[in-house]
């Protein structure tokens, strides 16, 4: 009996001990952690309460037991945002970004008086931003962007004034901006406020942000009024965005002012003067006129009413001098538009000839205008409508250059036809033509077109420049010279000669294709997606350099309604078949050569809506086993088809000798069997048909920078 009383007791003390292990910081963070509905497995798994603090913790960087920093990015919690994480008193850095945290900022956080950086971006948070946020002067970083906040931007935010780092961009922000966030928020070094529904005048003071480093965007939002010139004397270094407001008047010409570009300004339709190509209204004439006989009248002593034969005399000499102004610009208009049109019509009659001008083959077909629908009847009409904007600045290119550049068709797809134009310079470039698609989505279209438009990278087709009007939308890339990737791989029907590619130019290529690829992924927090990578839109430079091409004209297509969305879905319905249990194959109805790209979509790719990033690593490891194999992506036997991948995993099933796999051009490099052994796993991995198991881009960027 006494034995069984001490061990209950021995128990009971246990327990005890058991549950007042953990400090107030670790149970703090295991609040936090019951908060959350669901989480990856592993990714908090020793968080536990037996631990004395929580040091050790994922994510937990402590300084003498106290918690300093939680960061957890990107692990796909779901949940509710715990107040409990304001009873870490002593944590500087909160790392919350790319999460599924919902519910509102709670009232607690802010009692982290030392908080210094605050990061919640890319989560499902709303409501409003409370103001005790001015409480946390220490603040340096504050990015609540890509959530879903509203109400206005919390006047105490100017309290803040060590903020280096302000970045509320796509929320539902309304209202003004705070006064004074120009002469109390001066240590800051980026502002985004970008896509909110922010409305009022640009407040004069911004001007003092002299230390802003990197991005003044305030665009996609309702701003009105003039533009302050006092915005130039920013920094010269940095990029002022005002695009797509509601701004009105001429654009100031001073200092960092003077130095963008059109698309800084673009969506402001009452805006004019350069860059823009809408000149300014002249009202002086009718001002000048009337002072200039409000002087004369003083000089002479006399006023106009009683001098009313002058005055007569000199309205009449005005109103004959507007009128003789305009028949001289109606003759000159009528001039410009017969020498026009005698050039359509002497490329209508001399069509079949090379050298007929990209603007005439197009007029002359109706096949094509940035301006007319109709024909030439409405040319003067829609000149008004369309937009023609350049992208890269350090490219001297405009519409009147592209116009008279000669045309030669490259190709037709399902995303529009390609043309190679050839400027007066001799310079070439490729164009893309999207189509019809209506003025109801214009906003949608410039906003995708401006997302593709910042891509820059050596692996990825630069876009230079674009045109809307309500019947064609233009795309104007640099032009490749080399082909696709498809070509180079299993040559081309009508090509002369076919030099195979050599390992050496293989992984170079490989590694090319890599980084641009991480590139799209890791440019924007909003973690974009190429989604519709296959070699035909791989272009090879001079140097057989890769360039990603078509990034982001799968949205462009449907904004411009030519999706062929039913079609795809119908393919991918048939190539989705379920292969019998034991059989090794996938049955599917035997297809064309042009189905093949439905091989390079992740499994995943029919059933989920929403794109993913391992789509991409999918389609890149698809990519690199037909350049190790120069196989297609599937075989055929009968009416089955197999895949590429399950023909690899076959093969090695089997124990097949390496050199049964690679292309027989190969043949020549098989001393590098163990750097292709690698690069072949590799591409097996980004292939596997978990999602979750394959590697981010980032990841196998590092591990190709191995072999030389």
């Amino acid at each position: 009996m006494v034995l069984q009383v001490l061990y209950l007791v021995f128990l009971v003390c246990n327990s005890l001990a058991f549950i007042s292990c953990v400090n107030e910081e670790g149970l703090a963070l295991l609040s936090f952690k019951e908060s959350l509905m669901h989480y990856p497995e592993g990714s908090l798994s020793n968080w536990n309460s037996s631990d004395q603090t929580p040091c050790s913790w994922t994510g937990v960087t402590c300084r003498q037991d106290k918690v300093v920093s939680l960061s957890i990015p990107s692990r796909n919690l779901y949940g509710i945002f715990s107040p409990a994480l304001g009873n870490l008193s002593a944590i500087r850095h909160l790392n919350l970004r790319s999460n599924e945290l919902f519910g509102s900022l709670p009232y607690e956080l802010f009692n982290a008086k030392e908080l210094q950086s605050l990061v919640l971006s890319g989560n499902s948070l709303s409501g409003s931003v409370p103001a005790d946020i001015g409480k946390l002067s220490y603040l340096q970083t504050l990015d609540l962007s890509q959530n879903s906040f509203n109400g206005s931007i919390p006047s105490s935010i100017v309290q803040c004034k060590r903020l280096k780092m302000l970045v509320f961009g796509e929320n539902h922000f309304s209202g003004s901006l705070p006064d004074g966030i120009g002469t109390s928020l001066v240590s800051l070094q980026k502002l985004n406020i970008s896509f909110n529904n922010l409305s009022g005048s640009i407040p004069e003071d911004m001007s003092n942000l002299s230390s802003l480093r990197a991005t003044l965007d305030m665009s996609h939002n309702f701003f009105n009024g003039s533009i302050p010139a006092s915005l130039g004397a920013l920094p010269e270094t940095v990029y002022i965005d005002l695009s797509y407001n509601n701004l009105s008047g001429p654009i100031p010409q001073n200092g960092a002012l003077f130095n963008l570009g059109p698309t800084a300004f673009v969506g402001n339709p009452l805006l004019c003067g350069l860059p823009s190509k809408i000149s300014c209204p002249s009202s002086s004439s009718g001002s000048n006129s009337q002072s200039l006989i409000d002087n004369q009248s003083q000089n002479t002593g006399r006023s106009p009413g009683m001098n009313g034969k002058h005055s007569n005399s000199s309205s009449g000499i005005f109103v004959i001098t507007v009128i003789a102004g305009v028949m001289i610009g109606i003759c000159i208009a009528g001039l410009l538009f017969s020498n026009w049109y005698k050039k359509v019509c002497a490329c209508k009659v001399s069509e079949h000839f090379v050298g007929c001008s990209f603007e005439q083959k197009f007029m002359a077909r109706k096949d094509f205008s940035c301006f007319a629908k109709d024909g030439l009847e409405t040319l003067s009409e829609n000149l008004e409508h369309y937009h023609f904007v350049q992208v890269d600045l350090q490219v001297n290119l405009d519409l009147e250059k592209l116009l008279k550049a000669s045309a030669f068709l490259l190709g037709k797809s399902g995303i529009g036809i390609v043309y190679k134009v050839v400027l007066e310079d001799g310079r070439t470039l490729a164009v893309r033509r999207l189509g019809d698609g209506g003025s109801q989505r214009f906003r949608e279209f410039q906003t995708a077109i401006e997302a593709i438009g910042k891509i820059r990278h050596q692996n990825i087709v630069t876009l230079l420049a674009y045109c809307w009007s309500v019947d064609e939308k233009l795309l104007i890339y640099d032009y490749i010279p080399n082909g696709d990737l498809a070509s180079a791989i299993h040559g081309k029907s009508g090509m002369v000669s076919f030099t195979p590619l050599s390992w050496p130019v293989r992984l170079r290529i490989i590694k090319g294709l890599a980084k641009g690829l991480a590139y799209i992924h890791e440019f924007s927090p909003r973690k974009y997606v190429h989604g519709n990578l296959r070699p035909s839109n791989i272009l090879l430079g001079q140097n057989m350099e890769p360039h990603i091409s078509d990034f982001g004209l799968g949205r462009l297509a449907n904004l411009t309604e030519e999706s062929s969305s039913s079609s795809s879905f119908q393919l991918e319905q048939i190539m989705t078949e379920t292969p019998p249990q034991n059989s090794p194959y996938v049955q599917r109805v035997a297809s064309s050569l042009a189905a093949a790209g439905t091989f390079y979509k992740a499994p995943e790719a029919s059933k989920v809506t929403k794109p993913s990033q391992k789509w991409d690593v999918y389609s890149f490891g698809v990519i690199i086993l037909e350049m190790i194999s120069a196989k297609m992506p599937f075989k055929r036997i009968g009416s089955l088809e197999m895949d590429l991948i399950q023909w690899f995993q076959l093969s090695i099933d089997e124990r097949k000798p390496l050199v049964d796999l690679l292309d027989p051009f190969l043949a020549p490099d098989v001393d590098m069997e163990e750097e292709i052994v690698a690069v072949l796993k590799m591409a097996l991995a980004c292939a596997h048909k978990a999602p979750e198991r394959r590697p981010s881009m980032r990841f196998v960027c590092d591990n190709l920078a191995r072999f030389a």
